[in-house]
């Protein structure tokens, strides 16, 4: 078995570095790594580190930082190394910079979105010039118009400062104008070849038999196709470039395609759309972007796009490609959410089961911490997965010092306790910040109290255990027994929550949608936004008082 103290000092160096707040998870994979011997009994070990890891949460932030100070000195000296964060600078800068970021509004931003959303406001920031928020609305099958308000909304939310909007749907006759350009020249054609015929003639390094039309034709079935006189599906616009080239997805890919489907800004004003790569290309040489950051995922888009930028004689911009964000099991694709919406399964785009930034911002996630995690994940290429832990643990820091503590009771028990005072005790609201006030709990004259269930249910009878901020108590059967001389030891005496009789019910939704019900203090009277419910977590609180969304440990 692994000495307790080892998982103390784990549990101590946890809470050190995470505001007080210890992540039995963390210690866990910590005291397992370090200590094969925890292996031999897992289960006792998990136990052991869950009531470790609650007695150094219930010590506070200011215990915890006196506890490294006299015992743990070393961690101090770790924690002033931490480097500071910074983004690298932008290859090739000349005075101010121009970039954008270019969501399709589909539906709100979500979690993903805010990487590219935060990193472009950053070198903004830093060089000074312009943010522009591109609208890529060529695709009228899969739009969403309330998403056009949302998406600003959302990145004003999290302080992302957009200095000019393009709406793509408002610059068809530009893309039009550039296509008949690459026509002309020789480099477009109108293609009549089925998808499927097209895709397998490039692989074999074949020329579609339209490949070779006349450009003056060309143009004239350009303006056809625009124009209505062929079906959804019988006609493309194909940029030609090398049918030998060694990536086959860059051989001859198509710029426009027919959309018979009515838009929401244009109505059925335009029959054919051009395709991302093409209006893309155009937008960015037209609006003068300087620097393009996208994920590697687009790389072949890019080399795509340089066509256009090659034909034409444009200037490129300089293009970061940094590696992708594993989202796991999230729900982020806005055609399923949507879907769910029409069909009763989520309340709204806010719903705290999905994680669009307005859900996120809706539970309690600070923009702030959206900040931080990209700033810190940076540019790099490799590839990662999005930490949670990572992530409550920096919202967890910005929220701690003005969060007022409460104690709830969840699913809460009535028990009585023998030969206890009736008293009042006065508590912070926050252990470090006494400017935040003071709550009362008046135990008065009734000796009955609620706990947890799952306290009572692991409480031997016998055993003693500290009612917290008051004194200890013994379970004597189904009652609990004042403990008159006993002193507490925060080391050897479990400590849980209570509440007196006639505290309120209350319900905390979770993320994944279910309810905790149970008891809460008075004191919420006096208690808004974000609030910690001591050994449960941070909530946000609703205006009702009478419920509140989980956010996090």
């Amino acid at each position: 078995m692994v000495p307790e103290e080892e998982i103390r000092k784990q549990a101590i160096k946890n809470a050190f570095l995470h505001s007080g707040i210890a992540d039995a998870k963390a210690v866990s994979s910590k005291i397992f790594g370090e200590f094969p011997e925890a292996r031999k009994s897992p289960k006792d070990t998990l136990a052991l580190i869950a009531r470790v890891v609650e007695q150094v949460n219930s010590l506070g932030r200011t215990a915890v930082e006196e506890i490294v100070q006299k015992e743990f000195p070393e961690f101090l000296e770790k924690e002033e190394k931490k480097e500071e964060h910074r983004l690298p600078d932008l290859r090739n800068v000349r005075g101010s910079v121009v970039m954008r970021l270019a969501p399709s509004p589909s539906g709100p931003l979500h979690l993903g979105h805010t990487r590219m959303s935060i990193l472009n406001d950053e070198y903004v920031k830093r060089y000074g010039g312009e943010l522009i928020l591109r609208l890529e609305d060529t695709n009228p099958a899969n739009i969403d118009p309330e998403a056009y308000e949302m998406i600003p909304e959302d990145l004003n939310n999290i302080g992302v400062k957009i200095h000019r909007i393009i709406i793509q749907s408002e610059r068809m006759e530009i893309y039009y104008a550039e296509a008949r350009n690459l026509i002309a020249k020789g480099h477009a054609y109108v293609c009549f070849c089925a998808a499927e015929e097209l895709r397998k003639l490039k692989l074999q390094s074949l020329a579609c038999p339209h490949r070779d039309t006349d450009p003056e034709k060309s143009l004239k079935l350009f303006d056809d196709m625009i124009s209505g006189a062929f079906k959804p599906g019988a006609a493309t616009l194909v940029i030609q470039t090398d049918l030998f080239h060694p990536n086959p997805s860059l051989r001859d890919w198509i710029a426009f395609r027919i959309s018979p489907a009515k838009h929401p800004r244009t109505g059925e004003r335009y029959y054919a759309f051009p395709m991302m790569n093409f209006s893309v290309a155009v937008d960015d040489h037209k609006l003068g972007l300087t620097h393009v950051l996208r994920g590697k995922d687009q790389l072949n888009n890019t080399d795509r796009q340089r066509f256009i930028f090659q034909y034409n004689g444009w200037t490129l911009p300089e293009y970061y490609h940094y590696g992708m964000i594993a989202l796991p099991g999230e729900k982020l694709k806005t055609s399923i959410i949507r879907k769910g919406i029409r069909e009763g399964k989520y309340t709204g785009w806010d719903d705290v089961r999905l994680n669009t930034v307005r859900a996120l911002l809706r539970r309690g996630y600070q923009p702030e911490t959206f900040r931080r995690y990209w700033i810190e994940s940076g540019l790099r290429e490799i590839d990662a997965s999005f930490s949670w832990d990572i992530f409550n643990s920096m919202n967890r820091e910005v929220i701690d010092g003005t969060s007022k503590r409460l104690f709830f009771v969840k699913d809460p028990i009535s028990v009585i306790v023998r030969s206890g005072p009736g008293t009042a005790v006065r508590i912070p609201f926050h252990p470090e910040h006494k400017d935040l006030g003071f709550r009362e709990l008046q135990m008065g004259e009734d000796p009955g109290i609620y706990i947890q269930a799952e306290d009572w249910n692991n409480l031997n009878d016998g055993a003693t255990v500290r009612l917290k901020d008051l004194y200890n108590v013994s379970r004597s059967g189904e009652g609990l027994v004042y403990q008159v001389d006993q002193e507490f030891n925060p080391k050897t005496t479990k400590i849980i929550h209570w509440l007196p009789r006639g505290s309120n019910e209350f319900s905390v939704m979770k993320p994944d949608g279910s309810i905790d019900t149970g008891r809460i203090e008075k004191s919420i009277e006096l208690v808004e936004g974000i609030s910690q419910f001591e050994r449960y977590g941070y909530v946000k609180l609703q205006k009702d008082k009478k419920s509140a969304l989980f956010l996090h440990r």
